[in-house]
């Protein structure tokens, strides 16, 4: 190593990575740059990392959050744009980006195709069709208005409401240009269709989004997606009033009218108020008026049809002469009828004769006589048979009887209490027992000790035993 090289000076990594950084940056210090936009992202820091690139080349490219709020439309990819900063390095990758103070579309053109290829998009996805216009209310009772506070437009709309209508207004305020601007509308559209009428402010009848007139890029948010996808979905009918008459919006394709200043939407929104009471004025004149003139027609049209009727005096006349005619020959028509009616009855009496009557009655006597007969006879019978099904019941009880059984040499025994011994088990020494034969019952003891288990011993049967025959004391099995 020849003596100059060791002569060189030695520098860190850091040493050497800052030096560059700031030669760099002194010679770079303001620098325009046109460039195509690429590899576009935001993190939630609120900074804006891109990639500036040609067909030959790229760099890196970054906007601190400061300078992308102020940004008067959104850095897409493909966008070209001319961004103006200084070019620096990024010494923990040994990178050299631009940062950018500055960023604007190049040209108009560029703006431009990306808002047709956005329009082009959105109405392939139905947001601009008609059929999903929803009508203007006539005459709503509350109008919301989605536009800026402080700025000329609420005043103008404000203004030509109380000149032609005055209404209750509902303003929800928004940015309507810068970072944010697009999100903030979008959630004054929703904010207006979630309402329901049941808290402290009423529902809107019709929503007027509203801005004033500008540059492309300074209506740049009224092109964003997210408030061209609340115009669409909103459920209230909605008017867009963005920029002067010749600006166009995309919000003007998906709202349900598109007017060309706030002061026309505002017109749209409401009639005129004179004009109605006018127009309701003229209207009640017209009405006495035509009244006037429909019955004044109906009473020259009954007075032509009341001529070509006869007098009444006419009509009546002749009734009236029939009336009394008749009256004069009722009485004599009466009498008529009622000798027509005894001569017939006279005829009708003499044809009977007390005989004829006599052989009558005596007929309807036979009748009943054989009726009392075949009905007797049938009693009989039944009576009868009933007395047969008897007997033959009273027969069967009898064999079934207890009697019968103690015919056929049996022997019935009871307790004391009367009650039928029916085992072994029951009976037991000492015990006072009673025998029942078909003839008569005695009563004997049980001697000894007698179990279930035991061989019963016979009874001793007290001396002097002697028949006790059935008199009316003495009670049978049955």
């Amino acid at each position: 190593m020849s003596d100059n090289q060791h002569n060189v000076h030695e520098f860190t990594v850091s040493e050497l990575s800052n030096a560059l950084k700031q030669t760099v940056e002194e010679n770079f210090s303001y620098v325009r740059v046109r460039a195509e936009l690429s590899g576009v992202s935001t993190p939630r820091s609120g900074h804006v990392y891109m990639t500036l690139k040609d067909e030959n080349a790229v760099l890196d490219g970054v906007c601190w959050r400061g300078v992308a709020a102020r940004l008067s439309f959104k850095p897409e990819d493909g966008l070209e744009v001319v961004c103006t900063g200084k070019l620096t390095t990024y010494p923990a990758r040994s990178k050299y980006q631009l940062v950018i103070d500055h960023m604007e579309p190049a040209g108009a053109g560029a703006l431009m195709a990306l808002l047709e290829e956005r329009k082009k998009k959105l109405a392939n996805e139905g947001l601009f069709a008609a059929s999903g216009k929803k009508p203007i209310p006539y005459i709503p009772k509350v109008i919301g208005v989605v536009t800026s506070p402080t700025g000329a437009v609420i005043k103008d709309i404000l203004h030509r409401l109380a000149d032609r209508f005055p209404r209750h207004v509902l303003l929800w305020p928004v940015k309507v240009q810068g970072e944010g601007a697009a999100e903030a509308i979008a959630q004054g559209i929703e904010g207006f269709n979630a309402m329901t009428g049941d808290g402290q402010f009423p529902r809107p009848d019709i929503i007027i989004v509203a801005r004033g007139g500008g540059s492309i890029e300074d209506l740049w948010a009224f092109n964003e997606e997210v408030v061209v996808r609340a115009v669409a979905a909103s459920d209230i009918p909605l008017i867009s009033a963005v920029g002067h008459e010749t600006d166009t919006t995309l919000i003007d394709y998906a709202s349900d009218h598109r007017s060309p200043t706030p002061t026309a939407a505002a017109e749209r929104a409401v009639p005129v108020l004179a004009d109605l009471q006018y127009t309701v004025g003229d209207f009640a004149t017209r009405l006495v008026r035509a009244k006037g003139r429909y019955f004044e027609q109906l009473e020259k049209t009954l007075d032509g049809l009341s001529r070509g009727l006869p007098r009444p005096q006419d009509i009546l006349g002749l009734k009236e002469q029939r009336l009394d005619d008749l009256s004069e020959r009722l009485p004599s028509a009466l009498r008529s009828v009622v000798r027509d009616n005894e001569t017939k009855l006279a005829k009708t009496a003499g044809g009977l004769s007390v005989r004829a009557l006599k052989q009558t009655l005596d007929i309807k006597k036979l009748s009943l006589h054989g009726f009392m007969g075949r009905l007797s006879q049938a009693g009989a019978r039944v009576v009868h048979d009933h007395g047969q099904k008897l007997d033959g019941l009273n027969r069967l009880l009898s064999s079934l009887s207890f009697e019968r059984v103690l015919e056929r040499g049996y022997a019935a025994i009871f307790d004391d209490n009367k009650k039928p011994i029916t085992s072994v088990s029951a009976v037991s020494a000492g015990m006072g027992l009673e025998v029942r034969l078909k003839d008569g019952q005695f009563a004997v003891d049980v001697a000894g000790e007698n179990t279930a288990n035991s061989k019963p011993k016979k009874p001793k049967a007290k001396p002097k035993a002697k028949q006790i025959k059935n008199d009316d004391k003495q009670g049978t099995l049955l």
